[in-house]
């Protein structure tokens, strides 16, 4: 695997010094970085409906509505 998969979970090219890096590491450091930012966003998805219930139960939809479009 070349830095493509990388620079893809990144968001930008890599530092220079991840080409010294095997091909299998990269794979491995893309791999892990999805499934972080995975992770993090269904945190942040349990995280929103757990506040939701703060909210009164006539308004959620709504709120919902206007925070999830």
């Amino acid at each position: 695997m070349s830095t493509e998969a990388l620079t893809k979970e990144l968001g930008t090219t890599p530092p220079d010094s991840f080409g010294a890096l095997a091909p299998e590491h990269l794979g491995t450091l893309a791999d892990a970085l999805c499934r972080e930012r995975e992770s993090r966003a269904a945190g942040l998805e349990d995280a929103a409906e757990a506040a939701l219930k703060l909210v009164p139960a006539l308004a959620r939809g709504p709120v919902r509505r206007i925070l999830f479009k």
